[in-house]
């Protein structure tokens, strides 16, 4: 190894990518051999920073990219420009980014651009259909084009890369770094600050998926009122994205509907402690996936493919759509049986050991 210390370049945009990097960057930070720098894009300025906090992690650089009702072709201008002078200022001889927003995307073509090593954290993710989910998988495979670590969370993940030609000795297999972030928060026990009736069960539900805007989405409230009408012992927890397509439907179709509380996102930890209070969770997300079974929740995801499908397969989460009925067949089956309610609810995470931040420190000083 060289005497010189590497410098190493993290980006992060919007919170799940402050959660699952965080690990990292707390790891590289105990790494003698490691110069680290921190930029943040604030492509999700209200979301980003109280992960960051949380973690205690303040960026090196804050490029303050957010702005109202932003539009994908503005931001992405934005964020190349403003992360291409960032990485001049910083010369690094690594840039790390995690996952498959449209900031993980300008920082791969950056970093191409400028002939710097790029390693990925959550590489290998696949729905093999580039309009869902939308843009993300789009992202997620133009990155690895130009990705010289591909950090795969998952076997399946890795194979993916290797149908797509990608050279074995450039994949590493690590787990996913959110079970990293799970277990630190966990430890923690987290209390929800929003109060719950003890008596009744719990559903956590969440919904932002671009795709899932509009008629699909009108679906998804459809069943959620549904579900709460028939059921007078359940009650809804549902964190409402800021984006405009998702507040206005929500709050209209929703809004003063007994059991049912809306209530704006939720920082980490109080959305951890929600995850462990819940009965089950609904979702459109990805980060869910994998945190939910982690504490042995079920998943029903509102979707109708998913690039995490290690979850499904281990019988931990189900595909669902956003067909309301099928929502509602779901859901009431994990309230009324017992016994199917129990297979899902085991606890069996494929994502992951908690050490998935050491192994990607030890592959980049290993480079």
């Amino acid at each position: 190894m060289s005497s010189r210390r590497k410098r190493v370049l993290c980006v992060v945009g919007t919170r799940p990518e402050a959660v699952k990097l965080a690990p990292v960057i707390l790891t590289l930070r105990q790494r003698r051999w490691c110069d680290l720098t921190v930029v943040a894009t604030a492509q999700h300025r209200e979301m980003l920073d109280q992960p960051l906090g949380l973690f205690g992690i303040e960026p090196d650089c804050d490029l303050d990219l957010m702005r109202e009702n932003q539009g994908l072709v503005d931001f992405t201008a934005r964020a190349l420009s403003a992360l291409d002078r960032a990485f001049a200022e910083a010369s690094p001889d690594f840039v790390l980014a995690q996952g498959d927003t449209t900031t993980v995307l300008a920082a791969a073509m950056t970093a191409f651009y400028r002939r710097i090593v790029f390693c990925h954290v959550e590489a290998g993710l696949r729905t093999n259909n580039l309009q869902q989910p939308f843009p993300e998988e789009f992202n997620r495979t133009v990155t690895s084009m130009v990705t010289r670590l591909h950090f795969a969370p998952t076997e399946r993940s890795k194979a993916n890369l290797l149908r797509e030609a990608v050279p074995a000795d450039r994949i590493l297999v690590t787990g996913n770094t959110v079970i990293d972030a799970l277990h630190w928060m966990a430890a923690r026990r987290p209390v929800l600050p929003i109060p719950i009736d003890p008596d009744k069960r719990l559903i956590l539900a969440t919904v932002h998926r671009r795709e899932n805007f509009g008629a699909p989405l009108a679906r998804v409230t459809a069943a959620i009122r549904d579900l709460v009408e028939r059921n007078p012992l359940v009650q809804v927890l549902l964190p409402v994205h800021p984006n405009p397509n998702v507040t206005e439907r929500v709050f209209h179709d929703l809004g003063g509907l007994d059991r049912v509380r809306l209530v704006p996102p939720l920082d980490y930890q109080s959305f951890i402690a929600a995850l462990m209070r819940s009965h089950f969770v609904l979702t459109d997300s990805g980060g869910v996936q994998e945190e939910a079974p982690a504490l042995g929740k079920p998943v029903l995801v509102m979707r109708a493919v998913t690039e995490r499908p290690e979850a499904i397969e281990a019988g931990v989460a189900r595909l669902v759509g956003t067909d309301t009925e099928t929502i509602l067949a779901e859901s009431q089956r994990l309230l009324d049986d017992p016994g199917w309610y129990r297979h899902m609810a085991r606890g069996a995470s494929p994502y992951g050991d908690g050490h998935a931040a050491e192994r990607i420190a030890d592959a980049i000083a290993a480079l």
